[in-house]
């Protein structure tokens, strides 16, 4: 008796495996690849993605698949049209990964375009159990998932903003250039901020350039984005940029300058009317932009080396790619290999681990913030640009600081019509009232928003 049940526990129990496994194959049929396709087309608005696509071939050499590269820049507003076109008409020239940047991903994650977008389970790829693994930030991941709640899309770096400062006016003005003390001195919140612009100005130094240099930290920081319920939405922390600008440009606080403009490149190394203690921005932010314009390429020249980062006095992000899969694509598995690559390997092969290392064209490139907190756990991210400061100390808790839930794929204009008119206050041409009609009637004039 004993060895007939036995029997039939056996068989049942096989039976239960053999529809198990039926049903993991059946799971996995959706990453599939079509053995007449040997092209995988990307489209991306820099050469970044694409660099790192001929890395991924040289690490796998047995990819059957070329790679065809389109880039359009993102000036002219000429990359998404084109990128719009291409995923509606499909087709064999329609994109197979494409990316998105942080001033335009919701449109493809979650607004008026997020239908065209594969979750990336359907690439074949372990999603939940790979962004527990590699402790992706979560603001990217709040980004990338869709209405369904699935994840459409991750990026690779970590954006995440701290405040970037000159450690020889630091020294002058509080006798020291420990970030743990800066920290304290020009945060938490705004009040201490400005505490510390009133102590910068009276030994003759500007706390930041422009207004453009507190509006990322304040615009990634508010609790709502522009848009709430199909209708526009002006955060109050959005709306005391007003004031916030007001008194820094009544106060004499910053140079006025443009974020962008050569004035504000002139104040990185020294060349304003005042010199500039510090700027709020991330990883790329140093790498990409306020090394380039310092005047030197090695301690000692410029302000090369005379910079460290903290804590910001407010957590917020700014910018990053996102990297995304056409649900039409033939080349599903191909293409779930490669976005695993990119964005959810955490191994030293993985393509973060190159970024964060600077390794990713062979030794002594740029070292870069990676959506991975696990590899930045793994990598060198000490800096001389810093003054040998190890950035990631700053940047992993920065991350975690940041949010991704308060963006509108409406950003990039809103954000513009809002800073002119906010430029138009504070320059004493509109009262306060005119600016923010202004402000409402411009997105009601040029946007499917309702404005009350």
């Amino acid at each position: 008796m004993k060895k007939r049940i036995f029997t039939v526990l056996l068989a049942c129990t096989l039976l239960l495996t053999f529809a198990l496994t039926g049903c993991d194959k059946e799971e996995k049929k959706e990453a599939t690849n079509d053995p007449d396709v040997k092209v995988i087309n990307l489209w991306s608005f820099t050469d970044e993605v694409p660099n790192m696509l001929k890395k991924y071939k040289d690490l796998n050499p047995d990819f059957p698949y070329d790679v065809e590269s389109t880039i359009i820049a993102t000036t002219e507003g000429a990359y998404q049209p084109a990128l719009d076109e291409a995923l509606a008409s499909g087709g064999a020239d329609a994109p197979d990964i494409y990316c998105a940047e942080a001033a335009f991903v919701l449109k493809y994650t979650q607004g008026d375009a997020h239908q065209f977008a594969a979750p990336y389970k359907d690439l074949g790829i372990d999603v939940d159990k790979l962004v527990k693994e590699a402790e992706i930030a979560q603001y990217t991941v709040d980004i990338g998932t869709n209405p369904d709640g699935d994840i459409v899309a991750l990026g690779y770096q970590a954006t995440g903003g701290a405040f970037i400062y000159r450690r020889s006016i630091a020294k002058d003005v509080w006798g020291t250039d420990d970030p743990e003390v800066i920290k304290d001195k020009i945060g938490p919140k705004w009040d201490k901020f400005f505490e510390a612009a009133e102590e910068l100005k009276a030994k003759g130094y500007a706390i930041v350039s422009g207004d453009g240099d507190i509006w990322h930290a304040i615009e990634n920081s508010s609790d709502k984005g522009w848009i709430v319920d199909g209708k526009l939405h002006i955060d109050p922390k959005r709306e005391e940029f007003l004031d916030l600008s007001k008194k820094l440009k009544d106060n004499d606080y910053h140079n006025d300058t443009q974020d962008w403009d050569d004035a504000w490149f002139a104040d990185m190394k020294d060349a304003g009317p005042k010199k500039v203690f510090g700027f709020f921005g991330p990883a790329w932010l140093i790498n990409y932009t306020i090394a380039p314009n310092c005047g030197g390429e090695k301690p000692g020249e410029g302000t090369y080396g005379d910079w460290a980062v903290c804590e910001p006095n407010v957590g917020f992000f700014w910018g990053g790619t996102w990297i995304l899969a056409n649900k039409d694509s033939k080349v599903k598995a191909a293409i779930g290999d490669i976005i695993e690559w990119i964005t959810l390997d955490s191994s030293e092969t993985g393509l973060q681990y190159f970024w964060a290392n600077g390794t990713l064209s062979g030794p002594g490139g740029t070292k870069d913030t990676v959506a991975s907190n696990k590899v930045m756990g793994m990598s060198d991210g000490t800096l001389d640009f810093l003054g040998g400061q190890n950035m990631f100390d700053i940047f992993v808790p920065a991350n975690e600081f940041a949010k991704g839930t308060n963006l509108t794929q409406y950003d990039e204009t809103i954000n513009s019509y809002w800073r002119d008119q906010v430029r138009e206050y504070t320059a004493g041409k509109k009262s306060r009232e005119e600016a923010i009609e202004d402000f409402k009637q411009q997105v009601a004039d040029n946007l499917d928003i309702i404005v009350e």
